[in-house]
């Protein structure tokens, strides 16, 4: 089995940006309500009905030879061949990540994930939402820099942060956090439960545990058009959502001490660099290398299924021609293969299986 091309697969949510994705895969780009697309998912987005919604919007779909097929059936007719007996033991018949492009042409709302306890909890899923975000590049929004909300700077109560919600004081919630600028190869990893909004003109790829669980502050969009309240509790309702909080202060340097990573070089020779943006020591819920290729470097089978992330140059992967802004699925099953051109790749794996431990 080899590498599967993954089809674009924009994503509707309820702010503007996309111009950045759109330049990136050469095409003539503009801000719209599609800033994000959702590479190698096996995971539906948690959307409000809408009339041009397609059917099944999140799952990524692939060509074959019988038509236009969901990666998330392929994978659910032959588990053993796209995931691998070591991952299906730990982890089930599911990929266990998902992986996006994200731009923002504004501030997305001030929210939070649950981690997997209050996902487990309360919303009886084995996964919460932690987190990843490697800064691909950016652009000056409004007369500001790109730059992030993350972490509260000092100490907030559940009962203080209602007052906050109830009273729409937005401006209030965002004075509680830090603002980190950002800047192309930055990684941040987020933790469930910690608080974070990215703003305006942010370009980065994100790499998550698989669901679509964004608990927000935020009850109207940046026109003032109010939202439904699903999208602000996701049918928690407006008590229980601020259980999803971890309510912890921190001062600058500690926050970027425990929540940006430093990248490791871990392998070079004169055709290729892997270096490591997240490693299984800091989370085993997944993990995210970059391959720089120059030239031709043969790909040694790992039995483990990953999803490919083409963000500069072109080539070819295991004879597959690929360009930046696309995406390829790894089965598990599939064999030795040879990368080719001048191309950087965002390896994106899933939770670490127990044999890796």
């Amino acid at each position: 089995m080899k590498p599967i091309k993954m089809l674009p697969n924009r994503v509707w949510r309820i702010y503007l940006g996309g111009l950045l994705l759109d330049e990136l895969r050469g095409d003539e780009g503009s801000d719209g309500y599609f800033p994000e697309d959702w590479l190698a998912s096996v995971v539906e987005a948690n959307n409000p009905p809408r009339a041009d919604a397609p059917e099944r919007e999140g799952l990524s779909r692939v060509e074959t030879e019988n038509g236009v097929r969901y990666l998330k059936d392929l994978i659910d007719a032959d588990p053993q061949a796209y995931l691998g007996k070591a991952h299906i033991a730990s982890h089930g018949a599911h990929f266990g990540v998902l992986t996006k492009f994200l731009d923002s042409a504004e501030r997305l709302p001030i929210q939070v994930h649950p981690d997997k306890t209050a996902a487990k909890t309360l919303f009886r899923s084995d996964y919460g939402k932690t987190e990843a975000w490697y800064i691909l590049g950016g652009r000056e929004i409004g007369g500001e820099a790109p730059h992030i909300l993350l972490g509260f700077r000092e100490d907030v109560t559940k009962q203080q942060l209602r007052e906050l919600f109830d009273r729409q004081d937005i401006a209030g919630m965002a004075a509680l956090m830090h603002k980190v600028p950002v800047q192309a190869g930055d990684v941040f990893l987020i933790d469930g439960g910690t608080p974070h909004a990215i703003g305006p003109g942010c370009f980065l790829l994100e790499i998550q545990e698989p669901t679509d669980y964004t608990i927000s502050l935020e009850k109207c969009n940046t026109k003032g058009e109010k939202l439904p309240d699903f999208l602000c509790h996701m049918g928690l309702g407006f008590d229980k959502m601020f259980d999803c909080f971890h309510y912890v202060r921190h001062t600058l340097p500690e926050l970027l001490a425990k929540f940006k990573l430093i990248p490791t070089e871990t392998e070079r020779d004169d055709a290729h660099t892997v270096t490591e943006l997240i490693s299984y020591a800091r989370t085993p819920m997944f993990s995210l290398r970059r391959i720089d290729v120059n030239g031709a470097y043969l790909r040694r089978s790992t039995h483990r299924p990953s999803a490919f992330v083409v963000t500069a140059g072109e080539g070819s992967v295991a004879g597959v021609p690929v360009k930046k802004g696309e995406c390829l699925f790894v089965p598990a099953s599939a064999e030795d293969f040879t990368i080719q051109g001048g191309l950087t790749i965002l390896e994106c794996l899933p939770p670490q299986s127990e044999t890796e431990e």
